[in-house]
């Protein structure tokens, strides 16, 4: 090995001395090079046993490892069974040398066994919040996450000193100042040659052994002696087992020295006595290349999973076979590569290596020559390569036979059932809601949701918006087995425990919102079950609830869930109760929680009255649709009672808030743009109203709230202003009238309210500020005006959209220009149906 000075290693046979048996493999977790390494040496010594660091609970998993349909990378996940959110897993991939080991055993029929700390010692340790003696008081793994030790996502190494990363100080003697490249060369680009395959652990075990020496003899913490001396036993143990002569030890270089170092046993005995343990239940999950990169959060991973998995996997050529890949990515993207743009490339990262002194180019040199020849340049594509190829989204699978809770089994069997594969990249998946299959998968995913499995979440559907569409982007990560586990305690199959779960949310919610959430998702999940509980508390809260803005932010949920009885259903009857009996205490309480708010609240109360407005228009189209009468047209609520009833009250209450001096402008504003958009009031009545609201006795801050209110928060009031020229000469007279003083704390709400307009908008209001609102360049003629400003319409400009309108209304049939039919096309200017509102 490059950089480090060794004697050479021997061949191991059955008549060399002691000193060479046990056979210690050390090696750094997942790595193509030490996984050939560790082959080719088991290859070469045969022992009869194989000890392998890891959880010796799952000692009856191993034999699944030659199961068909186990595909790695996986994991051992080990949970305790009281506390199954209390895990840990050992990631395997196809180019671990443990896993390399494990199949070499089962490939030759040799015994293999795990022979670290027990895992219900090393959970025991993960949920100790005290530090014992045997602990160091800071600077240990909470869980084992230090180089060259597997742990879960989302751990740290917390050792000090060399013990953080042996690597980067062997490489750092060697010369090298970048300890991943150093290690790529020595180790990971090696080929299964015909030299002496005992040499590179012989080399790196003398280097270990030098290191913990220079760390201060021991070389470790306290959590690496009490695992040692575990490790220890477990090897003496086999040695009496299978002879002295017969056992080889596939574990973490660094624990190598120690190992081999002869300690007494009662030693030993001493430092695992009084450990604290829990009861823990081990199986293997699916893993992700993913969540092998230390990007992910990963102790002990690595750069690039996908790359190690390239090297592993080639047979030979492996960078001409790694540009050939990327090659066919950027294809798939469009982009064009071309097979010269490939050998260049091969070349490129072979003169690199060669002025890099590297014996074969290695990721670097494959990226530079990437970005220089197939990307040309960019470091867009480039990413794409990295995210899909470097690191990659490959996803292991386990045999249906490996132990399981009884919720993770039934979920399997719903995937299969529903065609629901669990896959690591990220994809959309869009449900139509008619279908039963489609609402099946739908109902799962909500159910899993509300389990706390995120498997899916919502998102906005590209090709629809009506309530019989959804969209889902999928995305399976490994730490959602975990999930399963710890949802497994609420049932034994997906509806009883997502059933069993929303009843006891119910119980223990805190806030009415939090409730009428909870009862949308019932309904979005299907769960008819777990409804009654849910409404009886419900119906608890808001009776006893007196805070408006609570009531508020419930009731749009309450409204929304009406909707899924039409398309999944479900009855909502109860339901419907409710939400009318909560908008009518809305309407009672409404106005006096409006007076006297400062300006946040006003903010927070406007978006209340937005929402309760929705929320009671399509109270009453949810009625009209269970009556069979139009919107306005005696729909009802519940049977009859409520119906054009809640409406007409909601107006009244508009009306009023409109009118109260002592209601904030942002809600006045706000209640006269929403009874003016509903034909409640004319266009001559919300400009007197805004006329009172910018008179000169208004504070400018109010005023400016006022506008905010009516024009502001996206909700089309620029639009409006471009529409009415009077309201936008009121805003621009009471802006010009603003004093000097008071521009400045007027002026960000006034950005904050334009600033939401799109570009056009706001190019049309300048326009029209700057010829001068509601003053016409004279004549009432078309065409009189700025080019797009004018009075009148441009009858032949509007004809010539006349007939893509008719298509897209469904009135086209054949007539118009060009067209065969005898239908008379509608003149700009004239009524047409969708003028009438009919």
């Amino acid at each position: 090995m490059t950089g480090v000075q060794h004697t050479g290693g021997r061949r191991a046979d059955r008549s060399d001395d002691d000193t060479r048996w046990p056979f210690l493999l050390g090696v750094r977790h997942h790595g193509p090079g030490s996984a050939r390494a560790v082959r080719a040496a088991l290859d070469a010594a045969r022992p009869r046993a194989v000890l392998v660091e890891g959880p010796p609970e799952a000692d009856a998993l191993i034999p699944l490892a030659a199961d068909p349909d186990m595909r790695p990378p996986v994991a051992l996940l080990a949970h305790a069974v009281d506390e199954p959110g209390r895990s840990m897993f050992w990631p395997m991939a196809e180019f671990s040398p443990e896993w390399v080991a494990l199949r070499w055993a089962l490939d030759h029929d040799v015994p293999a066994r795990f022979i670290d700390l027990p895992a219900t010692h090393t959970l025991a340790w993960q949920g100790e919040e005290d530090v014992g003696a045997r602990r160091e008081p800071e600077g240990t793994p909470e869980r084992a996450g230090a180089e060259g030790e597997p742990a879960e996502p989302g751990t740290r190494a917390r050792a000090d000193g060399l013990r953080a990363d042996p690597l980067a100080a062997l490489a750092e003697i060697a010369g090298h100042d970048d300890a991943e490249r150093w290690w790529e060369d020595v180790v990971e680009h090696r080929g299964a040659g015909a030299g002496d395959p005992f040499a590179p652990f012989a080399a790196l075990e003398e280097a270990m052994g030098a290191l913990r020496e220079a760390e201060g003899g021991e070389g470790g913490n306290s959590r690496d002696l009490v695992r040692e001396a575990y490790m220890r036993l477990q090897v003496r143990a086999a040695r009496k087992e299978f002879g002295d002569d017969g056992v080889a030890v596939v574990c973490g270089a660094w624990h190598v020295p120690a190992l081999r170092r002869r300690t007494a046993v009662a030693a030993d005995r001493a430092l695992l006595k009084g450990l604290a343990k829990v009861r823990a239940d081990l199986t293997w999950v699916p893993w992700t290349h993913r969540r092998l990169a230390r990007a992910g959060g990963y102790g002990a991973g690595i750069d690039s999973p996908g790359w190690y998995a390239h090297l592993f996997g080639a047979p030979d050529r492996p960078v001409e076979r790694w540009l050939t890949k990327v090659a066919g990515l950027l294809r798939e993207e469009d982009r064009i590569v071309s097979s010269a743009h490939v050998i260049e490339a091969v070349r490129l990262a072979e003169t690199l290596a060669a002025l890099r002194g590297r014996p074969l180019p290695g990721l670097g040199e494959t990226t530079d020559a990437v970005r220089a020849v197939l990307c040309e340049g960019s470091d867009v594509p480039l990413a794409l390569v990295r995210d899909r190829l470097v690191v990659g989204d490959v996803l292991g699978e386990v045999p249906a036979g490996a132990p399981a809770v009884p919720l993770q089994r039934d979920l399997g069997r719903l995937q299969r059932r529903l065609r629901l594969k669990p896959e690591a990249a990220e994809r959309e998946l869009e449900l139509d809601l008619r279908g039963e299959t489609d609402a099946e998968r739908d109902r799962l995913l909500h159910r899993l949701r509300l389990l706390g499995v995120a498997w899916g979440e919502p998102a906005v559907s590209r090709s629809g918006t009506g309530t019989f569409r959804e969209t889902w982007r999928l995305r399976w990560e490994p730490e959602l087995s975990v999930r399963v586990a710890e949802a497994g305690v609420w049932g034994t199959t997906v509806r009883a425990a997502a059933t069993s779960k929303a009843e006891a949310a119910a119980v223990t919610a805190r806030g009415l919102a939090e409730v009428t959430a909870l009862a949308e998702r019932c309904l979005l999940a299907g769960l008819a079950d777990a409804l009654p509980t849910v409404m009886r508390v419900l119906a608890d809260r808001a009776a006893l609830d007196t805070d408006v803005g609570r009531l508020a932010q419930a009731l749009p949920a309450l409204v929304r869930s009406l909707r899924y009885g039409d398309v999944r259903g479900t009855d909502t009857g109860a339901l419907a109760e409710v939400a009318a009996g909560l908008a009518e205490r809305i309407f009672v309480g409404l106005p006096p929680a409006c007076a006297a708010l400062d300006g946040d609240a006003a903010d927070e109360m406007r978006g209340h009255v937005d929402a309760v407005h929705g929320a009671v228009g399509l109270l009453e189209e949810t009625a009209a649709d269970a009556t069979g009468d139009a919107v306005g047209e005696g729909a009802s609520t519940a049977g009859g009672r409520h119906g054009r009833g809640l409406w007409g009250r909601w107006r009244e209450v508009l009306r009023v808030l409109a009118g109260r001096e002592r209601v904030p402008g942002v809600v006045r504003g706000r209640a006269v743009r929403l009874l003016l958009d509903d034909g409640q009031l004319d266009h001559e009545e919300a400009a007197r109203l805004m006329g009172l609201a910018l008179s000169p006795g208004t504070p400018p801050a109010g005023a400016a709230a006022w506008i905010e209110g009516f024009v502001g928060g996206g909700a089309g009031g620029g639009l409006l202003l471009v529409h009415d020229e009077r309201l936008l000469a009121l805003v621009d007279g009471w802006l010009t009238r603003v004093p000097a003083e008071a521009f400045t704390d007027v002026l960000p709400l006034l950005r904050r309210t334009f600033s939401a307009y799109d570009a056009g908008v706001r190019r049309t209001l300048g326009e029209l500020v700057r010829r001068g609102p509601g003053e016409r360049a004279g004549g009432d003629r078309a065409g009189s005006g700025p080019r797009g400003y004018a009075d009148g319409l441009d009858g032949e400009r509007a004809d010539a959209v006349l007939p893509v309108v008719r298509l897209l209304l469904g009135l086209d049939d054949g007539g118009g220009p060009g067209g065969d039919g005898d239908s008379e096309p509608v003149r700009a200017g004239a009524t047409g149906p969708w003028e009438a509102g009919t």
